[in-house]
C-alpha cells in the first residue's frame, strides 16, 4: 500500500494524493451481497434536518458486511480483497465450505487463499473471530462486540484496533484506540488483528470536488447566516456570537460541551477515560 503524489499541473493537483491499493484483487462486488441505500439528505426519520451539509455524491451500493461472525465451526477461504465506498477499510470476500459467501472487514496481513474460522475453538491468527475470554492477554483485536450476538460495533475503521490488557471475572479489559480503558463481557466476539488500509487517513483530497463526490456539501459558518437560520446569525457586519457559548444550529451548546449521558448503563464499565 502506498500514497501516490501528483505533480502540480493544476491548482487541484497541487498537494493531491491518492491511495494505491495494491492488495485489492477484485473490482466488481458480489451481486448477492450488495443492496441499494436511500439517500437521507441529512434528514432523520421525521424529515427534519439533523446534518446541514449532506447531499449529492457518486452513486454507490451498500456491501452487506458480516459483523456477527456466527458461522461457527465452518471454515472459510479468502477469495478476494475488495474496495468498499462506504468505509475507509477494505473488505474481504469469504467463501465458506457450505457454499455461502460473506464479506468481512479485511484486517492487515490477510491474504487471498488464507483459511479463517469462527468460534471458541479457532486459532489465534489474523482474521479468526472468537470470544474475548478465549483470546490471550496482549493480543490486538478489532471488530469487537459490545453486546453478545449484536455484532461488531467498535474498531471497524481503517487502521484501528484494541489491545487486551487483562480479565476481571466475566469481563475483559481492553485499551481502545482513543486511550480509553473499558470492560467488555468475555462472551463478546472479536477478530484477531488490526484493520487494514492504515494509510487511508494520510490521503490529501486536494480539491473540493473530491469532497463533493463523497456526498459532502460545503459547510457554512453560523455567523454569516440570518437569525432564523442559526443562533449566531444576524447583526450588522461581523458581529460576535452574542451568547454565553457557541451554539449549534438548534440552540444547543457546542465546542467542548460533553454530550455523553451521565446515567448511561455502560458508564460503570469505563475504567479510565480517553487521553486528551
Amino acid at each position: 500500500m502506498a500514497i501516490k503524489h501528483y505533480k502540480p499541473t493544476t491548482n487541484g493537483r497541487r498537494g493531491m494524493t491518492t491511495l494505491v491499493n495494491e492488495e485489492l484483487t477484485n473490482t466488481k462486488p458480489t451481486k448477492s451481497l450488495i443492496k441499494s441505500i436511500s439517500r437521507t439528505g441529512g434528514r432523520n426519520n421525521q424529515g427534519k434536518m439533523t446534518v446541514c451539509h449532506i447531499g449529492g455524491g457518486a452513486h454507490k451500493k451498500y456491501r452487506v458486511i458480516d459483523y456477527k461472525r456466527n458461522k461457527i465451526g465452518i471454515t472459510g477461504k479468502v477469495v478476494s480483497i475488495e474496495y468498499d465506498p462506504n468505509r475507509t477499510a477494505n473488505i474481504a470476500l469469504i467463501n465458506y465450505k457450505d457454499g455461502e459467501k460473506r464479506y468481512i472487514i479485511a484486517p492487515s496481513e490477510l491474504k487471498v487463499g488464507m483459511i479463517i474460522e469462527n468460534g471458541e475453538g479457532a486459532d489465534i491468527k489474523v482474521g479468526n473471530a472468537l470470544p474475548l475470554k478465549n483470546i490471550p492477554v496482549g493480543t490486538v483485536v478489532h471488530c469487537i462486540e459490545l453486546q453478545p450476538g449484536k455484532g461488531a460495533e467498535i474498531c471497524r475503521s481503517a487502521g484501528t484496533s484494541a489491545q487486551i490488557l487483562g480479565r476481571e471475572g466475566k469481563y475483559v479489559l481492553l485499551r481502545l484506540q482513543s486511550g480509553e480503558t473499558r470492560k467488555i463481557l468475555g462472551t463478546c466476539i472479536a477478530t484477531i488483528g488490526v484493520v487494514g488500509n492504515e494509510d487511508a487517513k494520510l490521503v490529501n483530497l486536494g480539491k473540493a470536488g473530491r469532497k463533493r463526490h463523497m456526498g459532502i456539501r460545503p459547510t457554512n459558518r453560523g455567523s454569516v447566516m440570518n437569525p432564523n437560520d442559526h443562533p449566531h446569525g444576524g447583526g450588522e457586519g461581523r458581529a460576535p456570537v452574542g451568547r454565553k457559548s457557541p451554539m449549534t444550529p438548534w440552540g444547543k451548546p457546542a465546542l467542548g460541551q460533553k454530550t455523553r449521558k451521565t446515567k448511561k448503563a455502560s458508564e460503570k464499565l469505563i475504567v479510565s477515560r480517553k487521553a486528551k
